[in-house]
């Protein structure tokens, strides 16, 4: 694929320019790790394309292959990939990325939270996805939208070209593309059975535009980033998929379920036994049973008594369904995923659950370096001093965990009880009003108590004036 160097050698021609822009598109549609991208996103959303291509096929009498149109050919995509890249973006993410600074992801823009959810879904699917920092938003691209440029010397990403089309290429809709650099951006369009062209000069990034009664909105002014304002979040160093070296298995689990699913729809497996007929040979059975597959029927001549007798195999499901479950339990390993099924928070103990995650852990303390590199890139960009943190999204014996931290509650202080007790709950978000609370409660409590040593004292003063 094009690197930065190849676009600077293009030079400033705008004709040159538009012609780079097409062909790094077209290389990058015909890349492997693009294509391998869009089966990906097939897998995420349980459309197994190996499956899908899956057909049977059977051998007439003269040795010919022949697609097998009669036996049930059930195609069962299963969710696993999907399951399990939700499954670590919601745990890492899930309760939103936290700031020491109470204004930085307004800076960073509303949906800061789920465009991070985004972006790490992307990564895992393709490999790396691409946060664009828009002036007061972050936008998310995927690999299979976007065109890196990456710098052949440092690695470092210093330009791009994003590109899009509505529908089916084939339909002739209009190809759009920007180009992105580090001084500016450029759009450009192509038109059904048209060449490439210009349709924005290069403009800065964030524009001052003021309103004129004569010549309408006006662009006067603009600045743009200190650095590449698009910043990648990688699934890992080499930026491959979470699916590569697990498709083969994913494959499996759905071919076997798959053929669970045919035996079961095709009954008991029926085999044939043909009596006072040894004058047939394997062209003789093989003809035999294509008719019997085609007709359902088949006319046996000979002396009296040839007889053909059907004969019944059960189907082997629990041999089946034995392959299934472990294969199953091969990809958890093998994603390191969480399996809830095995672990119910209602009769586990913390220690139990706690250490059914280490695998996940271990798989998130990774891709939480990723992340956090991305996040930190864009808050470089957008000037702002801070740092991320993550709360993770945990199944827990919520009793167990109260109980453990009450225990130390004098040791720990109020405020981090609270707002750990809160994050157990799921309330964390409260935590401002619950404190305000238990100040007003300590206030009043201290005020009654106030109130009663002061009526003791009056009461102790007028019985001694008494006496």
């Amino acid at each position: 694929m094009k690197t930065y160097q190849d676009l600077q050698a293009v030079g400033q021609s705008e004709e040159a320019r538009m012609a780079f822009v097409l062909t790094a598109i077209n290389e990058h549609r015909a890349a492997k790790e693009v294509i391998y991208a869009h089966d990906a996103f097939l897998y995420y959303y349980g459309e197994n394309p190996t499956i899908n291509r899956y057909e049977k096929l059977v051998y007439d009498f003269k040795g010919k292959a022949q697609r097998d149109i009669w036996s049930p050919n059930h195609k069962i995509a299963s969710h696993f990939f999907g399951m399990v890249v939700k499954q670590l973006s919601n745990y890492l993410l899930a309760n939103g990325v936290s700031f020491q600074q109470d204004t930085t992801k307004e800076k960073l823009g509303r949906n800061f939270d789920e465009q991070m959810v985004d972006a790490a879904t992307y990564a895992q699917i393709c490999g790396v996805s691409f946060c664009f920092l828009n002036y007061d938003h972050v936008e998310v691209f995927k690999l299979t939208e976007f065109v890196p440029l990456y710098d052949e010397e440092t690695g470092a990403l210093m330009a791009g070209i994003r590109y899009w089309q509505v529908g089916d290429p084939s339909e002739g809709r209009p190809l759009r593309a920007t180009l992105y650099e580090v001084d500016g951006f450029t759009d450009y369009i192509q038109r059904k059975s048209q060449p490439i062209e210009t349709l924005n000069k290069k403009r800065k990034y964030m524009l001052v535009a003021q309103q004129s009664t004569a010549d309408g909105l006006q662009i006067v002014d603009g600045w743009n980033y200190p650095g590449f304002p698009i910043v990648p979040m990688k699934n890992n160093e080499r930026c491959k998929s979470e699916l590569v070296g697990r498709r083969n298995t994913v494959d499996a689990l759905d071919l076997a379920s798959s053929q669970l699913v045919n035996n079961t729809d095709e009954g008991n497996l029926i085999y044939w036994v043909l009596k006072n007929c040894g004058g047939m040979d394997d062209l003789d059975d093989a003809q035999f049973l294509q008719q019997l597959r085609q007709l359902k029927v088949v006319h046996v001549d000979g002396d009296a008594g040839v007889d053909a007798e059907p004969h019944a195999i059960e189907s082997p499901f629990a041999g089946t369904q034995a392959t299934i479950d472990a294969i199953r339990k091969q990809l958890y390993e093998d994603f390191q995923a969480f399996d809830s099924a095995a672990v119910t928070a209602s009769n586990q103990s913390a220690t139990a659950i706690r250490a059914s995650y280490v695998p996940l852990d271990l798989k998130a303390d990774d891709f939480e370096r990723q992340v956090t590199r991305c996040i930190n890139g864009l808050l470089a960009l957008a000037g702002i001093d801070d740092k991320p943190s993550y709360t993770r999204n945990q199944i827990v014996n919520k009793s167990e965990e109260v109980q453990t931290i009450m225990m130390a509650a004098e040791m720990l202080g109020r405020e981090y009880v609270v707002k750990k007790i809160l994050t157990i709950l799921g309330d964390a978000d409260q935590l401002d009003e619950v404190l305000e609370s238990l100040d007003r409660n300590d206030m009043e409590r201290f005020g009654t108590e106030s109130k009663k040593q002061e009526e003791k004292q009056n009461g102790e003063s007028q019985e001694e004036a008494i006496a």
